[in-house]
């Protein structure tokens, strides 16, 4: 591999992709701009610089690009779906009536917590997370605290940490064969934080503003707007067992999820209409995630740290600002892992900042109050707490255990693994970065 130029030890790779995220971080009211920019100049320089894995100039471009474009087809799909889903499921009017059935004080907003918490543990985290926005608007009139949002995004990534069908990274996993049981232990961490954070971010909110105590009179659900939503999620998660079970080799050429999210979409609209003024702003904010994921991609990351489990906690903080999905293909290609550990690091640890996962991108392109890394880090301190204090519980109670082999003995490589696991997501950092 030619060399990379590095500043210090520290690949210039790297150096422009920190720039990058500062830049998100500190003008976040121009965030695709940053982001876009960023991705323009790190690829003009490693065009001229730096390999793209190994592989210089344009032809290193063009390989990249071949390997990668499932990736963004796919997470393009699934941001500009399932905008259209959560403003199906609003005007359900099912939100509007959850006042009913939840508790009048701050355990009303945990209650809906771990409701997202469920949905994620079998859906996209993106669509739960873009469903808990959704009704935490109705049932908070609007004036949501960063630290609640924060939750959200934090609920929803929990809840597809410890799942194979939950998370793009536990997919991942199964999809190099590693057993789902090996991965449902990330949900004795998973609890803990969620009942910490949890508490923590429905006290905010209550103190900032109280839930709706009482359902409007006369209200009645749209049941078939609501059977629309059921739709869409029922292709999304047909599609991704189907394809997992009988076809896994297709996740890899066609953005088969993101399709069938729109095949649904496309069949219900002679039924009810979709919103298609969403539109232009779910695709400014999927414009500026897959830029994210672009340079992500880009990066050099070779190698990792010899597993263990300080090793796994530190990938928890690292997808915060960088993609844990090549992160998750070093590791499976390295081995030694306890992987229910890793699948709750590199799953929920990239709540802690708004652009560390896609759940995280998708709530702030429906409420941009939560783009702002200093507010949702002061706001949301609960979830960083909450993080360690999960991972802590799970060294506790089982003690990190490297897992036997994987099943299977020959793994896709690197880029082939990333582009089939997004593919299969029924989840980003970027995480996303």
């Amino acid at each position: 591999m030619p060399n990379i130029p590095a500043v210090f030890g520290v690949p210039i790779d790297f150096i422009l992709f920190a720039c990058v995220l500062a830049g998100v971080a500190l003008f976040h009211h121009h965030t695709l701009r940053v982001a876009v920019v960023g991705l323009v100049v790190i690829t003009i320089y490693k065009l001229v610089w730096s390999p793209f894995h190994g592989i210089a100039g344009v032809q290193g471009l063009g390989t990249l690009l071949v390997h990668e474009w499932v990736t963004v087809a796919n997470l393009f799909g699934l941001l500009l779906g399932f905008a259209l889903l959560s403003k199906h499921f609003e005007e359900s009017r099912l939100p509007a009536i959850l006042p009913r059935f939840l508790p009048d004080d701050w355990k009303g907003g945990f209650v809906m917590l771990l409701l997202v918490f469920v949905l994620s543990s079998f859906l996209d985290n993106i669509a739960a997370a873009m469903i808990g926005g959704t009704m935490a608007v109705v049932l908070f009139r609007g004036k949501l605290h960063v630290g609640f949002l924060a939750a959200i995004v934090a609920a929803s990534n929990a809840g597809g940490s410890g799942s194979v069908v939950g998370d793009t990274t536990t997919t991942m996993m199964w999809i190099a064969g590693v057993s789902p049981l090996h991965v449902v232990e990330a949900y004795i961490a998973a609890v803990p934080a969620l009942l910490f954070f949890g508490v923590v971010a429905a006290r905010q909110q209550h103190a900032l503003q109280p839930i709706v105590k009482d359902a409007p009179a006369g209200i009645a659900v749209d049941w078939g707007r609501l059977g629309v939503v059921a739709i869409i999620l029922v292709a999304a998660v047909g599609a991704n067992i189907y394809f997992n079970v009988r076809h896994p080799e297709v996740l890899d050429r066609l953005p088969v999820i993101g399709l069938a999210v729109w095949a649904a979409i496309v069949v219900t609209m002679f039924f009810r209409r979709p919103d298609w003024s969403l539109l232009p702003a779910a695709t400014r904010g999927s414009i500026f995630l897959l830029s994210l994921v672009l340079c992500a991609s880009m990066m050099p990351v070779e190698a990792l740290p010899p597993a263990s489990w300080p090793t796994a906690l530190g990938m928890g903080f690292i997808s915060a600002v960088f993609d844990n999905i090549p992160l998750t293909a070093l590791a499976l290609h390295q081995g030694g892992y306890d992987w229910g550990f890793l699948a709750y690091a590199v799953g929920f640890g990239g709540s802690m900042i708004w652009f560390g996962s896609s759940a995280g991108v998708a709530l702030a392109s429906m409420l941009p109050q939560a783009r702002s890394v200093g507010a949702w880090v002061k706001g949301g301190w609960h979830v960083a707490v909450g993080y360690v204090l999960g991972y802590f519980v799970l060294l506790f109670v089982l003690g990190w255990h490297a897992d036997p082999p994987h099943q299977r003995t020959e793994l896709p490589n690197a880029t082939a693994m990333r582009s089939a696991a997004l593919a299969s997501t029924v989840a980003p950092s970027p995480n996303r970065p």
